[in-house]
């Protein structure tokens, strides 16, 4: 672990910072035969592309065929943050025929998000479109068979085990490690597979957490199980951490992130885990080693800390949300309140500020300018307070026009 150790230094300036069995309430999706699996209907309308034409070239891999490509059709999995990384994620997965998706995101679409964001265009944009629903609409176009299920959501302790409850695997997408600790907590919890992924600047990386105590998954197949992200960092970054907001980041680093994560994620949703990667891998996009080979490092995540906190000792902190902070800076100039308690009623919102300033609405969000500010409010109680970084002047911006 000592490698580990220094590995993290080394990822720790490309990372954003912004024991029982599977949930008797998981669905079992690997029949014993899955042959067994119902083709699609032959009634079909004219219109419906066939599965055998969608998915030709991917059921001509060995490694998926048929009958892979029906174990996708009924797997579920989670992306959470539709951002960069998870609009790229989430449209392979699309394309790939994962049956069911849910995409948990708490951001909006922006200008400066079409440069990397794959899945949004100029008008999601110009909408300020929650990034979960405008991505749910723009697959719907790409893969009409797949069921994608949207929440315009912070992912925090009080939601997350019902937002994640039936997923057969999770995949972070997020940019920051709060998060990604309250995944882990929670899939180590219930033994849920997940897949780290980050990128920033020309660096990518990913790593598989397959959680202790989930030797079968719906009795079908066994895996041994690998470090979790505890194990590897116990505790996160700290000091000045590079993010897209201060080193920039390249659509292509992204890509490659998204695309190691899916092709682990359609390993283990067609029954192979054991092909899995057991590694955190990481690539510098815009290096070279002295042999002129791609920058890049691989640390080893095959057996679990014995001492780690979370899969060794069974202790949840971030779980409990103990530790978790009220406002957090989100980047972009920005201060999040998080006010899950307390819902907002979007019409009643907007009609007490129009006479204050200028108030766009799109049925998903409020965004109320008040110059130099701009205040963008969500049914869930949160806000984003754009234009500074001052906590104090963020939460009495939300108490004046909100409310506290």
């Amino acid at each position: 672990m000592q490698e580990a150790a220094s590995e993290f230094t080394t990822l720790s300036t490309f990372i954003p910072s912004r024991h029982k069995r599977i949930l008797p309430s998981m669905p079992a999706f690997y029949p014993d035969d899955a042959k067994d699996i119902p083709s699609s209907p032959s009634t079909a309308s004219p219109s419906t592309i066939a599965d055998a034409d969608r998915y030709s070239r991917q059921i001509l891999f060995p490694g998926i065929g048929e009958s892979g490509q029906k174990r996708l059709r009924h797997a579920h999995a989670v992306v959470v943050g539709v951002g960069a990384t998870g609009a790229a994620t989430a449209s392979l997965l699309a394309r790939a025929g994962v049956g069911h998706l849910t995409l948990i995101d708490r951001d909006f679409v922006e200008p400066s998000n079409l440069q990397r964001q794959m899945l949004f265009d100029e008008d999601d944009a110009r909408a300020s479109l929650p990034k979960a629903e405008a991505a749910r609409l723009h697959l719907a176009r790409i893969n009409s068979s797949v069921h994608v299920t949207a929440h315009t959501a912070d992912l925090v302790p009080h939601n997350a085990s019902e937002l994640l409850s039936d997923a057969h695997i999770v995949l972070d997408c997020t940019d920051n490690f709060e998060t990604r600790y309250l995944i882990n907590d929670l899939c180590v919890r219930d033994a849920r597979p997940w897949i780290y992924a980050a990128a920033v600047g020309a660096y990518a990386a990913t790593m598989n957490i397959l959680p202790p105590g989930a030797s079968t998954l719906a009795d079908t197949f066994a895996y041994a199980p690998t470090a979790c992200l505890a194990c590897i960092f116990p505790s996160p970054p700290s000091g000045n951490v590079e993010t897209c907001d201060t080193a920039g980041i390249l659509s292509t680093a992204v890509n490659l992130a998204a695309s190691i994560q899916v092709t682990e994620a359609l390993k283990f949703l067609t029954a192979q885990p054991h092909l899995m990667r057991r590694t955190l891998l990481s690539f510098d996009l815009w290096s070279t080693e002295a042999n002129n080979a791609l920058a890049r490092s691989e640390i080893s995540t095959t057996k679990p800390r014995p001492d780690c906190e979370v899969c060794g000792q069974r202790i949840f902190r971030a779980l409990s949300g103990d530790q978790r902070p009220h406002i957090t800076l989100c980047g972009r100039n920005s201060v999040q309140i998080h006010e899950h308690h307390r819902p907002l009623n979007l019409t009643d919102l907007k009609a007490r500020l129009q006479p204050l300033g200028q108030v766009r609405s799109n049925g998903h969000l409020i965004r109320f300018h008040y110059p130099p500010y701009t205040i963008t409010a969500f049914p869930d109680g949160r806000a984003l307070i754009q234009g500074t970084t001052n906590v104090g002047l963020a939460r009495s911006l939300y108490a004046r026009f909100i409310g506290s």
